[in-house]
């Protein structure tokens, strides 16, 4: 039915709803990016799960998101249930065998997962900014913030980094405006607030080393699968700008760090964005640009980015236009976007004269989805209604004993458990700041502390040098005089003018 070259998606049908033919994915066209789409309910999540499968008996690692748990599953064997197996029959999947895949499992958070980190210096200012929903006037302090940290040689690893880096800024604002622009006290005091919230949110679990290697997320097994990657993400949604962050920000490294290797027999990663909305909302131009470029460009390095949405009309034209295989659950047409959700997906279809598309996505079955996946030399195959397959891997969560177990077997154990706290921007300037606190202590200890002398006198006030006669003179005895006057307002204007003019008269 299918071969080594493909996956098997499921069985579409004809319009008497008897079998056509099987749907399947080139994974010669696995990086050319796709698109899962539906209501809730509808069967995005298999739909994922399938195709991770596919991707890892194919020897792709594989990177994805688990929002609700479900797709931890994938880890454990199946169970052969009669709904699943009548799904089977109905596709023509023989024989159905059940199969657990290898699983690594991750959590910005550590706790149903290891660890991932990634550095403030990473991150790079657009991000930050991002993620901290910076004005532009703070975005701009923010950019210089990294210009001075390259220049002066300062890591920024983690949030007290960063933290550190600001406040010196701060101090010394003047001469930095004068370099750079403007960099105002109020502006740096309100990405520091935001920095806090972020530190309560959290963040500061992500910020710091060891930072994630891209290659831990690229590994395949002895018998030739691809690691599957699910990143635990029901407590990470709470923050759901985080969350995108930090998915734009692996994309950003993947491009960043892969070489060009074109157009492959299969490729060498497939990253699935679910809840693919979060990445888009209220973000700025520069950014969703930055999200079109990466999207266009990743390709060629051999990675596949799969978007997972309810809705089509959460992905902008321009992203959109780059997601080649599609499966499209059911949407449901009650309000006038959700009408309009239902036309534009419909019309980004290759239309097939046996159905209308826009009816049909009102009408799809749960499990039932219209597929069109790329074709040979590249060209989108006309839409087709589609049963999608059962998966062989367990429909569901796992318990947490099967998930620390996972965890404590994984190929990753022990390299991302502790916390790695090496000399950055935090303890340089913390050791600048003392340097300099401990040379002005030295110079008052030099200068005599707070003894002061009068101009033109021999220290007729201090301790050192005095006359070496004990008589005192006129003009010191009148001093003198004077001087126990200086606790008034008085005193201290006869001194002033007494002194001036003695001084000068000399």
């Amino acid at each position: 039915m299918v071969d080594e070259t493909s996956i098997f998606i499921g069985a579409s049908r004809k319009p008497d709803d008897s079998y056509q033919r099987a749907e399947e994915l080139l994974l010669r066209y696995g990086n050319r990016h796709g698109l899962v789409t539906g209501a809730t309910g509808t069967g995005k999540t298999v739909s994922l799960q399938i195709l991770a499968e596919g991707f890892s008996n194919a020897g792709v690692p594989v990177f994805c998101a688990d929002i609700k748990g479900d797709l931890s599953g994938i880890s454990m064997m199946g169970e052969a249930k009669d709904f699943l197996v009548k799904r089977a029959e109905q596709v023509k999947l023989d024989p159905y065998q059940f199969q657990e895949f290898p699983v690594i499992f991750w959590d910005l958070f550590g706790e149903q997962g290891h660890p991932i980190r990634a550095t403030i210096s990473e991150m790079g200012p657009l991000l930050l900014s991002r993620l901290m929903n910076l004005t532009v006037a703070q975005e701009g302090v923010m950019n210089i913030a990294f210009r001075i940290a390259d220049e002066e040689g300062l890591l920024l690893l983690d949030l007290k980094d960063l933290q550190a880096l600001l406040a010196n800024m701060a101090d010394r604002a003047d001469q930095l405006s004068a370099r750079y622009g403007n960099v105002t006290k109020p502006s740096v005091g309100a990405i520091q607030r935001t920095l806090l919230v972020l530190e309560s949110q959290g963040a500061a679990n992500f910020f710091g080393e060891p930072a994630l290697r891209i290659a831990d997320i690229m590994r395949t097994t002895r018998d030739g699968r691809g690691a599957i990657s699910v990143l635990a993400a029901d407590k990470l949604m709470m923050n759901p700008r985080l969350y995108a962050t930090f998915l734009l920000w692996l994309m950003s490294e993947l491009f960043e760090e892969l070489p060009e290797v074109g157009d492959l027999d299969r490729p060498k990663l497939v990253f699935f964005f679910d809840e693919a909305h979060l990445l888009f909302e209220d973000a700025p131009k520069v950014l969703i640009d930055r999200v079109e470029q990466v999207v266009r460009l990743i390709r060629s390095k051999g990675v596949g980015v799969y978007f997972v949405t309810q809705n089509p009309l959460d992905i902008p034209e321009k992203v959109l236009a780059q997601l080649g295989n599609r499966v499209q659950h059911a949407l449901r047409a009650y309000t006038p976007r959700e009408q309009q959700a239902v036309r534009t997906a419909a019309e980004t279809f290759r239309p097939n004269p046996d159905f209308d598309c826009a009816t049909a996505i009102t009408q799809l079955a749960t499990g039932e989805a219209l597929v069109s996946m790329l074709e040979d030399k590249g060209v989108p195959a006309m839409v087709q209604r589609t049963l999608i397959r059962p998966p062989s891997s367990r429909l569901g969560p796992i318990t947490p004993d099967e998930r620390r177990k996972i965890i404590a077997a994984s190929p990753v154990a022990g390299q991302y458990d502790e916390t790695v706290d090496r000399e950055s921007a935090f303890e340089i300037l913390q050791k600048k700041t003392k340097e300099a606190q401990d040379a002005e202590a030295a110079k008052q200890r030099n200068s005599g502390g707070s003894r002061w002398t009068i101009p033109g006198f021999d220290d007729v006030l201090g301790t050192g040098n005095r006359r070496s006669s004990s008589r005192q003179t006129v003009a010191e005895a009148a001093i003198k005089s004077v001087v126990r006057s200086v606790g008034s307002s008085v005193g201290r204007a006869i001194v002033r003018g007494i002194l001036g003019s003695l001084a000068r008269g000399r």
